[in-house]
């Protein structure tokens, strides 16, 4: 017996969920879908290079973090090319929509970053909950124009 949907369909499923997740959170942001890089490995993740800097790190890019575990993360890179420095973390729901993100972000930059220590949520969802719920974002992103994200690894 040939299984209908192959492991193969299933990843493709998250990848295309998560890349049209990524084109409207990046988009909220102020950044394009350039910005952003995906890895599909257990825990699945992102990466958004962002535009804004903080005061008492002018020197430092920001990013945002997203893992199928924690949810979203404000970071900050690293000279050293070491793991990036996790300054916040946003909580809550896994896939919160776009605008609470892009809330999340601005509220950091407003204050200057983050007031209290970075404490990671556990918020593991069920595989197949979660690429139904990125799939909402599913968009045919070839006739969009929208370039491909690139896949970290």
């Amino acid at each position: 017996m040939i299984p209908l949907r192959t492991g193969i369909e299933a990843d493709n499923d998250l990848r295309c969920g998560l890349a049209g997740y990524l084109t409207e959170v990046s988009a909220a942001v102020g950044v394009g879908a350039e910005s952003c890089a995906v890895d599909l490995d257990h825990p699945a993740s992102a990466y958004v290079a962002l535009d804004a800097r903080l005061p008492g790190r002018p020197d430092r890019d920001m990013a945002l973090l997203w893992d199928a575990r924690h949810g979203w993360a404000f970071a900050m890179e690293t000279h050293s090319g070491e793991d990036l420095l996790v300054l916040a973390y946003l909580g809550g729901d896994l896939v919160p929509p776009p605008a609470d993100v892009a809330r999340f972000v601005a509220a950091i930059e407003s204050v200057g970053g983050p007031l209290d220590a970075p404490v990671p949520p556990d918020r593991r969802a069920d595989l197949s909950d979660l690429k139904a719920r990125l799939l909402r974002y599913r968009r045919d992103l070839w006739s969009a124009g929208v370039p491909p994200l690139r896949l970290a690894g």
